[in-house]
């Protein structure tokens, strides 16, 4: 089984790196213009939102996580080197970023009708001040994906030579999509001497709204917490398990 579950890990973990690539690309095309963003957004939608897409990035999201409580559940040390800690600190956040991403668009386009566009989105980030969070969630995503095929692939001599290039856009892509944020911000700010009013669809349903976030944060959260305690007292167990043997022996 175990080389199976490689696989599915690593095919789960090529769609959301996927995922990731065309977000941090779409904010990115902001740095040209407003417009530009929007129609890489449509053409994101059309992937995503169909039925298909839909199926393959949830269906990779929740095995990937599986297979993640898998690795925590089944842990027997933590002694990990850093490169492990960072890929594990960055992936544990990538659920966040799509638990967000989830509430903000899929849900509140599937229940309440909500029509995004970068303009709506940015006014939305502004208004709530989450910007900056925005970013901050997915760039670890992204740094996990990239780490993580690093490790599955480090023993090629051509991905080790491609090393600095690989190194140059793990770096480069976030900071392009930060500065495509920002200046898709600028010209919403500009375009009118007030902040245009966030959607009324979400003012009239963001307290439904942040209720589902908050839940499947929580739950997200319990599900992780509890995996990694119940591996802890497996592996305590375990432990006492030889000494109790020897005793009645």
């Amino acid at each position: 089984m175990q080389p199976i579950l490689h696989r599915l890990q690593l095919g789960s973990g090529v769609v959301l790196l996927t995922y990731l690539f065309l977000h941090l690309v779409n904010h990115a095309l902001g740095i040209w213009s407003l417009d530009l963003a929007g129609r890489g957004l449509t053409l994101a939608m059309r992937l995503w939102h169909s039925a298909p897409g839909t199926i393959l990035l949830y269906g990779s999201a929740a095995l990937h996580f599986a297979l993640a409580l898998r690795t925590v559940d089944g842990r027997r040390h933590w002694a990990l080197p850093a490169t492990e800690w960072i890929r594990l600190w960055a992936g544990l956040s990538l659920p966040i970023l799509l638990i967000r991403h989830a509430v903000a668009t899929r849900l509140a386009v599937s229940l309440y009708g909500f029509e995004p566009s970068y303009e709506k989105i940015v006014v939305s980030l502004i208004t709530s001040g989450t910007q900056g969070l925005q970013l901050a969630l997915l760039a670890p995503g992204w740094v996990h994906g990239c780490l993580g095929l690093w490790i599955r692939f480090r023993h090629y001599g051509l991905v080790r030579r491609a090393k600095p290039v690989l190194i140059t856009l793990l770096v480069i892509l976030p900071l392009l999509s930060a500065a495509g944020l920002f200046q898709m911000t600028r010209a919403v700010v500009a375009a009118s001497a007030l902040l245009p009013t966030p959607d009324p669809k979400l003012l009239a349903h963001h307290i439904a709204l942040d209720a589902w976030r908050h839940n499947l944060l929580a739950l997200y959260l319990s599900l992780v917490i509890s995996t990694f305690v119940a591996g802890q007292l497996r592996n305590r167990l375990e432990r006492r398990d030889p000494r109790k043997t020897s005793l009645d022996a």
